[in-house]
């Protein structure tokens, strides 16, 4: 725990994982009061629960690709100081101007321009990291900013369906909007000594190079540097299952635990909790610990773990559908998954050049949505003619697999920081 603290003591570090805890609780507030939003307009409708969804991951194919290429341009702190603003007055609309509107087309818009501009500061907000700490603690560092989602998971999603029904949707935009200004303002304090100030030469010489080099041809650089470093590509096929994985057990899972459970929400909820608690304990444990394995080998090894735990899980609460086991499954399961992508990123951080991150932390958030949404639309299919339980099987099956196949034809990378 040394090490955690001594990173903490960066000021500038800290300012930055501080207002992301903040924004990403304010974020599980903001999902639940659509929810509520959307059931008050049309209750019972997934249809337009499906529509609020897809608006939110449309800007990752459309703008992420933008996003990197100026994220790599532009003062990455000024950046995500602005993006956060811009999403505070943009939620703030919804329950001051637009709650009470007769078509739900301009929600629609506000969702898909915050979303949009959400775009920039996701890859902005993972490229900062190496400016505001030192080499050696980038694991550390990266392993704490992953905790900022855990936590909103552990205290979000638990707290945010009681906090909406017992204060309404309104006031669930409320408090997105006021999560999202302080963390505009922790933003806003961390110290600019380590930028390089933009003067107006520099601006004017931007301007220059925007019209000499257009922005796509950056993106087609973007591409194949992708494609250049081996690496990366390696470490975008791993991500790419890992969220194929979840895409196709997000919609089976939800509907498995209510019926084996009997439960609309309460349970699921509270199991999300306990998944969270795992996710945010082996973040910890995988950020102590970490540097002493090869971080290939671990993202093996926890693909076939998970995959194991997959299988546990559906088969445990199946057959002894009782809460507490399953609480505890969920526990181990996010415990065995956290080092996935604290692992991911770091190799990314080793391999890449720092002008270059913003363009493949976008690229990489296009794989990531790109199989979450492929196989959640596979899985429901299926989910019509096989049950719930054989599909997290397979799932489960095909994880470990892929880990065991990676495990072994990989050797030397497994072995190899």
């Amino acid at each position: 725990m040394a090490r955690f603290r001594e990173v903490l003591r960066n000021r500038n570090f800290f300012l930055l994982w501080m207002g992301q805890i903040i924004s990403q609780l304010g974020d599980r507030l903001g999902q639940m009061a659509l929810i509520a939003f959307v059931y008050l307009r049309a209750p019972g409708s997934s249809l337009q629960i499906a529509k609020i969804l897809s608006f939110t991951i449309i800007p990752v194919f459309i703008i992420g690709p933008l996003a990197g290429v100026y994220v790599d341009r532009w003062d990455r702190r000024r950046t995500m100081f602005i993006c956060d603003f811009l999403r505070s007055l943009l939620v703030l609309a919804i329950p001051l101007f637009l709650f009470y509107a007769k078509s739900l087309g301009p929600v629609y818009l506000i969702i898909f321009i915050a979303f949009s501009i959400g775009r920039f500061f996701v890859p902005a907000k993972l490229s900062i990291i190496p400016d505001l700490v030192d080499k050696k603690d980038l694991l550390i560092a990266n392993s704490l900013v992953n905790t900022t989602g855990m936590i909103a998971a552990v205290l979000g999603f638990g707290i945010s369906g009681v906090l909406v029904e017992w204060l309404g949707a309104k006031s669930g935009f409320y408090l997105d909007s006021l999560s999202f200004l302080i963390s505009a303002a922790c933003i806003f304090m961390i110290s600019k000594k380590f930028m390089v100030e933009m003067d107006l030469k520099k601006v004017g010489q931007e301007i220059i190079e925007v019209i000499s080099k257009s922005v796509f041809q950056e993106i087609k650089e973007g591409v194949l540097y992708f494609i250049r470093k081996k690496d990366i590509r390696f470490t975008a096929g791993i991500i790419f299952a890992l969220w194929s994985a979840l895409g196709a057990v997000y919609v089976v899972i939800i509907v498995f635990v209510q019926n084996t459970l009997h439960s609309a929400t309460k349970d699921l909820g509270l199991l999300v909790m306990f998944l969270g608690i795992g996710l945010f304990l082996g973040s910890l444990v995988y950020g102590r610990f970490g540097q002493r394995i090869a971080h290939y080998k671990v993202i093996f090894v926890s693909l076939v773990l998970s995959g194991i735990m997959l299988d546990i899980f559906a088969l445990g609460i199946y057959n002894y559908p009782n809460f507490a086991l399953a609480a505890l499954l969920a526990l181990c399961l996010g415990l065995i998954i956290a080092p996935i992508m604290i692992a991911s990123n770091t190799i990314i951080y080793n391999v890449s050049d720092n002008d270059m991150l913003g363009k493949i932390f976008s690229s990489m958030e296009i794989v990531m949505h790109l199989g979450f949404l492929l196989f959640m639309f596979v899985s429901s299919m299926l989910a019509e003619r096989f049950s719930n339980l054989l599909i997290l099987v397979i799932v489960g099956g095909l994880l470990s697999i892929l880990g065991l196949v990676s495990l072994f034809y990989n050797r030397k990378a497994a072995w190899l920081n």
